[in-house]
């Protein structure tokens, strides 16, 4: 299930209170958190996805029984209200979506820079002169 409370960290083996420190003095973090967020997001887009024709559907039925009524004017406008409601929302989700695996691959990045860098620095420490 997305969102639960510290979920992704115990098989990372962070001890509860170091601030993402492991035992070895690495700084930890997994990127299965920021993935499921991306995942819900995305499901949030497909379960949104027939609201549209739903809407549609159900307002024809409503128009068919409901003869000249005056409310039908009014009906059309929160169903227009509606849709376009429902249509932000998934535009919001599908772009959440995909900035939370920006996040991923930002990190991996920014990881393999630091990786990079420190290897630098004890090859260049490691030759002898200190």
């Amino acid at each position: 299930m997305v969102g639960q409370p510290n979920e992704g960290w115990g098989r990372l083996g962070v001890p509860a209170g170091s601030a993402g420190a492991a035992e070895d003095g690495d700084l930890r973090h997994s990127d299965g958190p920021w993935l499921r967020a991306a995942g819900g997001a995305d499901q949030l887009v497909t379960h949104l996805g027939p609201v549209k024709s739903e809407l549609a559907a159900a307002h024809q039925g409503l128009i068919a029984g409901a003869g000249a009524l005056s409310a039908l004017a009014e009906l059309s406008t929160v169903r227009a209200s509606w849709e376009r409601r429902v249509e932000v929302a998934r535009r919001e989700c599908g772009s959440l979506a995909g900035n939370l695996r920006a996040v991923v691959q930002g990190q991996a990045e920014t990881n393999e820079a630091v990786k990079s860098g420190f290897d630098r620095v004890k090859t260049l420490s490691g030759g002898g002169a200190r």
